[in-house]
């Protein structure tokens, strides 16, 4: 099957519309087609009951992350992740919290976190003016706001920055950064709300995945008008154990 048969054949399976579906919808029908691999099932099915997309990203150059909407049968969920992916091969997992059960027994977790998703409408956006915020190009060349620190070996260094993992037509992922000695002094939430504002302005819905460990990150979303969509998701390093004998 083509790429292009494979996604028309998964795509009742995501709502695009759905932010509990939005990495999952870019991953599956926007990510560049020659740096992601779908694996469906069943594999010739026209109306596929479940699907693996493996992407190559700027987060790992060599780890593929993985994403995924599995069978509700758990046979042929667990047929799926065994055709998709090689045991021992180091993989990095964001998949439905749901899944987690299957994860763990098939599995070998070298991490887990799980991630509450957050999404922000224009209504509830608290704008924020910070003089030290710039607009810079992020290595994935998507939008990037900076707050810069002074420089290091000939090269600017960042206090804070934001950027966006990923984004599709509808919605664009945040995600911020800030040095150890420039916490708590309001630079995450100045570059977060000026990736925002831009986002919002061009039509795009941002949403920010928090740990729920991490309760400067939970705060940093709800001061700038972030509401809690109710969706986890589990984000794993792992590797695929062999396939267990029945």
């Amino acid at each position: 099957m083509t790429l292009e048969s494979q996604r028309a054949g998964i795509r009742h399976l995501l709502n695009e519309r759905n932010p509990a579906d939005g990495m999952a919808a870019y991953f599956a029908f926007h990510h560049p087609a020659t740096k992601i691999r779908l694996v469906v099932y069943p594999p010739d099915g026209r109306r596929a009951k479940g699907y693996i997309a493996l992407a190559m990203t700027g987060m790992d150059l060599l780890r593929p992350f993985v994403t995924w909407r599995l069978p509700p049968n758990l046979e042929e969920a667990t047929a799926l992740i065994y055709q998709a992916l090689q045991p021992e091969m180091p993989l990095i997992l964001h998949v439905p919290a749901a899944d987690l059960p299957l994860i763990r027994a098939l599995f070998a977790i070298q991490s887990e976190e799980l991630l509450r998703l957050y999404r922000l409408e224009a209504d509830r956006f608290q704008p924020l003016i910070n003089v030290l915020v710039m607009a810079a190009a992020g290595p994935n060349g998507l939008r990037r706001y900076v707050i810069w620190e002074g420089m290091e070996n000939e090269r600017p260094q960042a206090a804070a920055s934001a950027g966006l993992n990923w984004q599709s037509p509808l919605y664009a992922e945040v995600a911020v950064n800030v040095m150890p000695g420039y916490r708590r002094r309001g630079f995450g939430r100045s570059v977060v709300a000026a990736l925002a504002q831009d986002l919002l302005g061009s039509g795009h819905t941002p949403l920010y995945a928090a740990a729920e460990t991490n309760e400067a990150s939970l705060e940093l979303a709800a001061q700038l008008g972030f509401t809690d969509t109710g969706t986890r998701l589990a984000l794993l390093e792992a590797t695929l154990r062999p396939h267990p004998v029945v």
